[in-house]
């Protein structure tokens, strides 16, 4: 959620790349892992469709100081609080345990099988000394192509300019590393289809990824909203950038999708009438103690409801028809509080979500089901939870709200909440 994206998911996919790279050419660079470097970027720009403006900038390093840069960028992009809050909100949400510390374990995967990745705040591609060479070259294309990007779409501010809307960030970083993912596919088997030239084609590149999580233990037992937003711009952004048939390397950056719901849906994409909703919520006064504020995304609902269900169906049901959803974190003395509002395409869309976000509340705590009806309340744990349908500006929208068992009243009043078209 937020700031710094762990790149894991091309190293469980470097084994087939290899299997169909090409090696050898020659070229004019002559900086660090030359040979690689070199027949990297005809096939690359050829893929992408346009030319390198400047030489890449390659620079060594050894697994620690690598380790060192990305704890510094780390901070960086998400400071205490953010990552406090984002924590914050997974467990009292059931995503990951209470004892789960997500700023280590986030460094943990971060360098877990680090072999290389590019800046572009420096605009260096940075690659670890001892990497095993046939995950770096398979790194190495793929950073190049990052650093292509760069050269024409400023990939810091574009990513910056999101850092408050969780799930557009998402949506953008599958553009970048989806593209750079099917581009690379793509400039690997140079000249020919997935179909003839790989085997099994783009299904078996997705199966390699999902399958080859054991490759990274600490990856392979993280929490599912982790693993599941980490593959997702991958997996979900190669798809979006192939369905759109970008044919060139700028051509995806033109009109970037506003929400994870346009990168997974194709008619949400580009159709103005589906443009997600914002909802903005009233000024935070001083004594709330507002902690943390931002949203899920259609995705990451999605999964809510996988791991506190253990139904897919139900959980690809239950967040279709999202048009946006914004949430708060206050503090409570040694606890906090959630209000989470979400707004839906139409009444049966919140409907659904509410008895289904409800179902997995209940679940959660150790019951059949919460009552059901317009507000369905529920105490325990020295919790209260409860679910409530709402209409705001004629629009059906959601509200859940969970807070200290001896809390009353609501945290933000429903109808004090602003709906803005994105």
């Amino acid at each position: 959620m937020g700031g710094l994206r762990v790149r894991l998911a091309l190293v469980a996919a470097a084994g087939i790349l290899a299997t169909v790279s090409c090696r050898g050419s020659s070229g004019d660079y002559d900086g660090p892992f030359a040979a690689e470097v070199n027949a990297a970027v005809p096939r690359i720009e050829r893929a992408m469709g346009v030319p390198f403006k400047r030489p890449p900038q390659l620079e060594t390093r050894t697994r620690e100081q690598v380790r060192e840069f990305l704890e510094r960028r780390f901070a960086e992009d998400l400071p205490e609080e953010q990552i406090e809050g984002v924590e914050t909100t997974y467990k009292r949400l059931g995503l990951v345990a209470d004892s789960l510390d997500l700023r280590a374990l986030y460094m943990e995967l971060l360098t877990e099988q680090i072999v290389g990745f590019y800046d572009p705040k420096t605009d260096v591609l940075y690659v670890v000394e001892e990497a095993p060479e046939v995950q770096r070259s398979a790194i190495i294309a793929h950073e190049l192509i990052h650093a292509l990007q760069d050269q024409y779409a400023p990939l810091d501010s574009i990513q910056e300019s999101v850092r408050d809307d969780n799930d557009r960030a998402l949506a953008i970083q599958a553009v970048i590393e989806g593209q750079a993912m099917y581009k690379q596919i793509e400039a690997t088997v140079d000249g020919g289809s997935l179909a003839s030239r790989l085997p099994g084609g783009w299904e078996r590149v997705r199966q390699s990824i999902r399958d080859n999580r054991g490759t990274m233990p600490l990856f392979a037992s993280a929490p599912m909203i982790m693993q599941e937003t980490l593959i997702f711009p991958y997996l979900s952004g190669a798809e979006f950038v192939r369905r759109r048939d970008f044919a060139t390397g700028p051509a995806a950056f033109e009109q970037l999708p506003r929400s994870t719901e346009q990168v997974m849906h194709h008619d949400a994409y580009g159709d103005s009438t589906d443009a997600p909703t914002r909802i903005v919520f009233p000024n935070a006064g001083a004594s709330e103690n507002l902690m943390f504020e931002n949203g899920l995304g259609e995705f990451e609902m999605r999964v809510l409801l996988f791991v506190l269900l253990g139904d897919q169906n139900a959980a690809v049901r239950g967040a279709a028809g999202w048009d946006g959803d914004r949430f708060r974190v206050y503090r409570r003395g040694n606890s906090e509080a959630l209000f989470w509002a979400s707004v839906w395409d139409t009444e049966a869309d919140a409907d659904e979500w509410a008895e289904l976000v409800a179902d997995a509340i209940a679940r959660r705590y150790g019951e059949s089901k919460l009552p059901a009806g317009e507000r369905s309340t529920f105490v325990r744990a020295g919790r209260r939870v409860t679910v409530t349908r709402v209409e705001v500006d004629g629009r059906p929208m959601v509200i859940m709200q969970d807070v200290p068992a001896g809390e009353r009243g609501e945290l933000v009043s429903p109808q004090s909440l602003r709906l803005e078209e994105l």
